[in-house]
């Protein structure tokens, strides 16, 4: 299908690394582990389509309740997984962000971020934003903060706060509204990720776990978003 309309912003919840390891009776952080051959391709992909922002939700801050095991291997496993892809981002010229609570992260995985984002930064490609200890409800909490604070310093009116105020004070690196959310694993819900800039997505729900999700499966969720009427408020005849 002719690509007529491409989203700026592609969202995507990585889900199904577990239930991909159990049906192969293999620990869940084997799934964690297969999951990194679909990120690698999914970013290659948005960079071959020329899509700007990409932004992938890696862990949500309700899965720090998961088995220590698990949470531990996911963050060792992330720590690797900067080092050893950085000379992809660069080639790829890919900038990255970590976007997310930093402060429960371990030094080891803050070291490596800053090294990425360092390394990266110059880069004018793909905006590459990894979601980590996220979730949108913190996110919006955090900006009240912020609104707050400006509201006592007097550096803004409150009546001066609207909508397209408040999106100043979200996550700098994804105050782009997301054009499409893709979740894998079949589940349909958006699991506190990106509440805000997911006011007016497209939602595609792909049934493949997400280590079994590859560049074809991207397509086809860039073929579905074709046929979206997006609206926006607006009747079909005002389009």
């Amino acid at each position: 299908m002719a690509l007529t309309k491409m989203p700026l912003h592609v969202a995507i919840i990585m889900d199904g690394n577990g239930r991909w390891a159990k049906r192969k009776f293999f620990p869940r952080t084997a799934g964690h582990k297969a999951g990194i051959k679909s990120v690698r391709q999914t970013i290659e992909f948005a960079v071959e389509k020329k899509i700007p922002y990409l932004t992938l939700f890696a862990f949500g801050r309700e899965n720090w309740q998961r088995p220590k095991e698990e949470v531990d291997t996911l963050m060792d496993l992330f720590t690797k997984v900067l080092v050893d892809e950085l000379p992809m981002l660069k080639d790829n010229n890919v900038k990255l962000v970590v976007v997310g609570d930093k402060s429960r992260l371990s030094n080891a995985v803050l070291s490596n971020i800053e090294i990425a984002e360092v390394a990266t930064k110059a880069n004018t490609g793909l905006m590459l934003n990894i979601a980590i200890d996220y979730s949108g409800q913190w996110e919006i909490v955090e900006a009240a903060k912020e609104i707050a604070k400006s509201v006592l310093a007097n550096k803004m009116q409150i009546d001066q706060l609207d909508e397209n105020r408040f999106v100043d004070f979200l996550q700098p690196t994804i105050q782009q509204p997301v054009d499409l959310l893709i979740r894998t694993s079949g589940e349909q819900r958006v699991s506190n990720f990106m509440i805000w800039q997911l006011a007016y997505a497209e939602l595609y729900f792909c049934k493949k776990l997400w280590p079994d999700f590859r560049k074809n499966d991207f397509q086809a969720a860039l073929d579905d978003y074709q046929l979206r009427k997006r609206r926006f408020g607006k009747t079909e005849d005002q389009l």
